[in-house]
């Protein structure tokens, strides 16, 4: 028999009893074994908790019981996020040998759902990159073509989805980090409105920003995976306060009626022509289903790269001095507290993490709050109101994910500010503290994926999903190169 490849198809099948989650498990552990080594999407394989879990699912199978709307379903998650007893590192030498005590709420949810880890993605080191190049572990290469980034920081969890190591898989977004990848390795990659998913557990980078979402293969897998770890919870006091939205019902309802604006400052400068024309094509496409498209303007957007990498900076400066050689993780021995805990910091923490902890601490420092800090959080105010401004016109907007199909390793690396634009389209949604989403939409002149990216006001998941849906209907095969 053979097996089915989607979440929703392995819960169903699982669930009827007609194939055992531990044959599910088997068979994409056997997938990893055979091709990671090659694309190194893994920290960590947990191959016998996985099995002991397929085990507990199909017993509930057998018994009659219900295990969950994700039986047997086989989910990646990157390293990010806190697994009780297993290595969390983040992809970083500072975490050497931490094992947290305790699950993040959304690993939780998962095993409540009857999901199965499978193991523990790589990531540019602390969520801080986009193309996974600055991880401890190696960078991770895109399973469409090995010579090429998968973008980031969720780089693993979007190539352990393209590859087929896992249907689903869980990332997190501070500045695009689930949607640029997705867009880079041509899978669906959502970001969530901020607080619809629970903070707990993931390792903070700019608490302010990160949020966790899913990578699937189909638009209805990841609005299933949404709908299991959204939803109030007490452990994060920025959860919001309502029950999780439901996405899965909403699929088909396509989009007649609904006002979709493409947004002029994402289309224009820096955005490559075959990028630019799928985009086009995704308007196009959703307007013959019944949508009305018109162009709309959100003048601050252009100052989101500006304002985000003050931000963000800022608060990972704040965030990650608890990395000090003395609580958990590594601990270079130095004669006196502070040369150790110096010692650790530049033994523990690579390059990028570094020149953001820098620019963040002088960003925050005496004489310079006001002046960058302050300034950019006034910027933020002002990309919300413009958000505010074109929702009154619009159910929802359109853009492109990235500015470009994947490049080469080493392209950018070497030039930070290159690297960070990368990321132009997707920080604005981020700063808003609302949903986006990228859906790939065929393929570029080199024939590396597009992904367009659907953005929503805040709570707007159902809408977005109902166009999400249409566009996937619509969407030329990844196989077909623009011309």
């Amino acid at each position: 028999m053979t097996l089915p490849t989607t979440a929703t198809a392995i819960a169903a099948a699982v669930r009827a009893g007609e194939v055992s989650a531990r044959e599910v498990v088997d068979a994409h552990l056997a997938a990893i074994e055979a091709g990671d080594a090659s694309i190194n999407a893994f920290n960590l394989v947990l191959a016998d908790e996985a099995r002991a879990a397929a085990a507990a699912v199909d017993a509930k199978v057998a018994a009659g019981e219900d295990p969950g709307p994700l039986a047997g379903v086989p989910v990646a998650l990157k390293d990010n996020l806190c697994t009780r007893g297993v290595p969390t590192t983040c992809s970083s030498r500072i975490l050497d040998g931490w094992r947290p005590p305790y699950d993040a709420t959304v690993v939780e949810r998962l095993a409540g759902a009857g999901a199965v880890a499978v193991g523990k993605t790589n990531l540019d080191e602390f969520a801080m990159g986009s193309s996974t190049e600055n991880s401890a572990f190696g960078p991770t290469r895109n399973p469409r073509d090995p010579e090429r980034v998968p973008g980031g920081s969720s780089g693993g969890s979007a190539a352990a989805v393209a590859a087929g190591f896992a249907p689903v898989s869980l990332g997190s977004d501070t500045g695009g980090s689930i949607r640029q990848p997705a867009a880079l390795c041509g899978v669906i990659g959502v970001k969530p409105t901020y607080g619809l998913v629970s903070r707990y557990g993931l390792v903070a980078f700019a608490s302010s920003l990160d949020q966790i979402g899913p990578f699937s293969t189909t638009v209805a897998d990841s609005a299933l995976l949404l709908e299991a770890v959204a939803g109030h919870d007490p452990l994060d006091s920025t959860s919001i306060d309502a029950p999780a939205p439901s996405l899965v019902d909403v699929l088909d309802r396509g989009v007649d009626g609904l006002r979709v604006g493409l947004v002029s400052e994402l289309m224009g400068e820096g955005i490559a022509p075959d990028v630019a024309g799928r985009v086009r094509q995704a308007a196009d496409a959703l307007a013959a289903a019944g949508a009305e498209i018109g162009e709309v303007s959100v003048p601050a957007a252009s100052y989101g790269l500006s304002a985000y990498y003050l931000i963000a900076p800022a608060e990972a400066s704040s965030n990650l001095a608890r990395y000090d050689g003395v609580r958990y993780g590594l601990r270079v021995d130095a004669p006196t507290t502070a040369e150790m805990n110096a010692a650790t910091r530049t033994a523990g923490f690579g390059a990028e993490v570094k020149r953001r902890i820098m620019l963040g601490t002088y960003a925050l420092s005496a004489g310079y709050y006001d002046a960058y800090y302050g300034k950019a959080l006034k910027v933020r105010t002002l990309i919300v109101r413009d958000f505010e401004a074109a929702y009154e016109r619009f159910d929802l907007l359109l853009s492109p994910t990235s500015p470009t199909t994947a490049f080469r390793f080493g392209e950018k690396v070497d030039d930070p500010l290159a690297m960070y634009l990368n990321d132009v389209c997707t920080i604005p949604t981020n700063l808003a503290g609302h949903p986006a989403m990228s859906v790939p939409f065929g393929a570029g002149a080199d024939g590396m994926p597009v992904g367009v990216q659907l953005l929503a006001p805040a709570l707007g998941e159902a809408t977005m999903f109902r166009a999400a849906a249409a566009l996937e209907a619509a969407a030329p095969p990844l196989e077909e190169a623009w011309s």
